[in-house]
């Protein structure tokens, strides 16, 4: 069963929203007039830099003072081995879906490579520059992972799978071959150094489940037979073969979302073999890997709350920290922003945190310069932010803390405490802009506090293992002890406190106040209320398994233990709940238990469901009225 009980929610929708505050107008459009920048990828010798800015591509050389060139509309870009050529996706307006290209770097030429129906991403080119890796679903009709819309669902339910295949394009041609099986589904991949072999993670469909349970494969670009050569205890992604052709690395850990990389850094011989965890007991999150030589890797990592880019001996284990800032920088996963030239030794990287807004900074490593522009008319208009330390059940716990703009330390100030997404993710530095940021709070007067409780990135494995069958237990003292270190920091009024959270965040808010009346007002955003049932209405329900140690029909006992709704005669706190119709990874029936709960113990709430919307909000006025009524809500019971 997926959504097929949402249409029964739609009515919900009702409710009015109260007139919106003028400043909370004037603050969203000009985040939404911000430029955004993807798919960063830096030549191989280091001296060009290429981007998507919306869907334009540009290309910049790096020791000239030319402007930047726009050389086509698309995405997903990737420089050919000797930096001639860049492949790429775009709209095949013919079919109205994307096709692969490839475009000479001074943007002549442009040359269609396919004519296919289906999902296609992340092209790779072969080492000798000859062909095109790239991973294609036939006759799919849409992409990207659990975090988009589920379709609707009539019928019989879950018959037609659409795996991701590793197809080779020949790059002058447009010949294609299938390499990989029908019945697995391709997450990533990696060309050997001689072109003759891949390296991929892969499982049977379906894809947006089966993720957690994907194992290491090998197989040769002639045949595509694949021979599983690892499987992981945990979660892998990553794959990257080492320069010599002799090593496979890659990332495992305990990880929440395909795509929100973190854990340890592992290789193992690319004959197979054991795999050999090269940052045992590290006290940080290395996020993604890049071989700079055989021996040496670089990795970037979450160490606290910055970002930092690391130097990893692999026989000796030897690290040195090359860069560290306090933001978000990934080489790969759901929000790469980061690409390196072939020996390491510069970088390219969309830089931001809550006080820049996105632009494009290149140059040698640690000493980047910044290439574009764009946003030079943006300013925050939200206050200062300071990282808090603090301990809890003997962890060291990091969280940032928002002051509120026009400060006056005279003043006591409401607060309201974001828990992020996840729990394998961390609030970092950042410019506003993602799904459900309250950053905009800090505009009208409050104090934001992001902390980052056990289960984030950030302060090693064991952190971040330290929630799995204890969800909302020690994650929530974390919490409450970091609100009693801002108090002790900052003019907070501990009578004027509200909580709110999307996913793991929107579950913590719904566990929260079954928990503690301490918050006067909370948002749950794509919340679960009911582990139990919830295990049969989302869409993903392998993750659950790492985490709480057994399926629901197997120990019910520890799903029931962290569920809200066993406490939910607890609760006194007004909530506002909010989630999309069609949410595959949090489903809205979710959001409606918890909801009629706290209407029928006649507790303030309200229910919208946003129609179509996934996980992840697309629609531009959704995001806008989940904000308003976020504000609104706050505004009515803090202020």
């Amino acid at each position: 069963m997926k959504n097929t009980l949402l249409f029964c929610l739609i009515p919900i929708l009702a409710a009015a929203q109260p007139k919106a505050d003028p400043r909370i107008a004037s603050i969203l459009n000009d985040l939404s007039s911000t430029q955004t920048f993807s798919d960063v990828a830096l030549s191989p010798d280091g001296k060009r830099v290429a981007w998507v800015n919306g869907d334009a591509i540009f290309v910049k050389d790096l020791a000239s003072a030319a402007s930047a060139q726009r050389i086509a509309a698309g995405r997903s870009v990737a420089w050919s081995p000797d930096g001639t050529r860049l492949a790429y996706l775009a709209e095949d307006k013919g079919k109205r879906q994307a096709q692969l290209f490839v475009i000479s770097t001074s943007g002549k030429g442009a040359k269609k490579l396919t004519d296919w129906t289906g999902f296609l991403a992340d092209p790779q080119w072969s080492p000798d520059g000859r062909s095109i890796g790239i991973l294609f679903a036939e006759n799919a009709a849409g992409g990207g992972g659990p975090l988009n819309a589920e379709p609707v669902e009539t019928g019989v339910i879950g018959g037609e799978i659409h795996n991701q295949r590793l197809t080779i394009v020949d790059a002058a041609s447009g010949k294609s071959k299938q390499l990989t099986p029908p019945d697995l589904n391709i997450y990533e991949y990696d060309w050997s150094p001689d072109g003759r072999t891949f390296v991929a993670v892969a499982a049977p469909g379906p894809a947006d489940n089966n993720w957690w349970i994907a194992q290491l494969y090998t197989f040769p670009a002639d045949s595509g037979k694949m021979t599983a050569i690892y499987k992981p205890e945990l979660q892998l992604e990553m794959p990257r073969w080492s320069p010599d052709g002799k090593s496979i690395a890659f990332i495992e850990g305990l990880m929440s979302d395909e795509g929100f990389t973190g854990g340890e850094v592992y290789t193992i011989p690319a004959s197979g073999g054991s795999a050999t965890d090269r940052t045992p007991g590290r006290k940080s999150t290395p996020t993604s890997v890049t071989w700079v030589s055989p021996g040496k890797i670089l990795m970037t990592e979450i160490a606290g709350g910055d970002s930092v880019i690391t130097s990893l001996d692999v026989s000796s284990g030897q690290t040195e920290r090359l860069f560290q800032a306090a933001e978000n920088l990934h080489a790969g996963g759901n929000f790469e922003n980061l690409s390196f030239s072939r020996d390491g030794r510069s970088a390219a990287a969309v830089q931001s945190d809550w006080q820049h807004p996105p632009e494009v900074w290149a140059g040698p490593l640690g000493e980047w310069k910044q290439v574009t522009h764009a946003n030079d008319a943006h300013h925050p208009q939200w206050g200062e932010a300071k990282s808090i330390d603090w301990t809890s059940d003997g962890f060291a716990v990091q969280g940032w803390l928002l002051y509120p703009r026009d400060f006056d330390a005279s003043k006591r100030y409401p607060m309201v405490v974001s828990v992020h997404g996840g729990p394998a993710n961390w609030n970092s530095p950042h410019w506003p802009g993602a799904n459900f940021d309250l950053t905009m709070l800090s505009a009208l007067g409050y104090f934001v506090f992001f902390p980052n409780p056990r289960g984030s990135y950030g302060q090693g494995e064991a952190f971040t293992h330290a929630n799995v069958k204890d969800f909302g237990y020690g994650d929530l003292r974390d919490v409450l002890a970091g609100v009693d270190a801002v108090l002790k920091a900052a003019p907070v009024d501990p009578n004027r406190i509200g909580v709110a959270g999307w996913s793991y965040g929107g579950y913590m808010t719904m566990w929260t106040v079954t928990q503690t009346h301490r918050f006067k007002a909370a948002v749950a955003g794509a919340g679960i209320a009911d582990w139990l049932s919830y295990y049969g209405e989302n869409s993903i329900d392998q993750w659950m398994i790492p985490y709480f140690g057994a399926s629901v029909y197997d120990d019910p006992a520890v799903y029931a233990r962290s569920s809200p709704i066993t406490f939910i005669k607890n609760v006194t706190t007004p909530t506002l709940v909010v989630v999309g119709e069609r949410d595959g990874e949090c489903p809205a029936p979710q959001s409606y238990e918890f909801w009629h709960a706290l209407q029928t113990l006649h507790i303030p709430t309200e229910l919208v469901v946003y129609p179509g919307e996934g996980h992840a909000f697309r629609q531009p006025d959704h995001k806008r009225d989940v904000i308003e009524r976020t504000v609104n809500w706050f505004n009515e019971y803090l202020k």
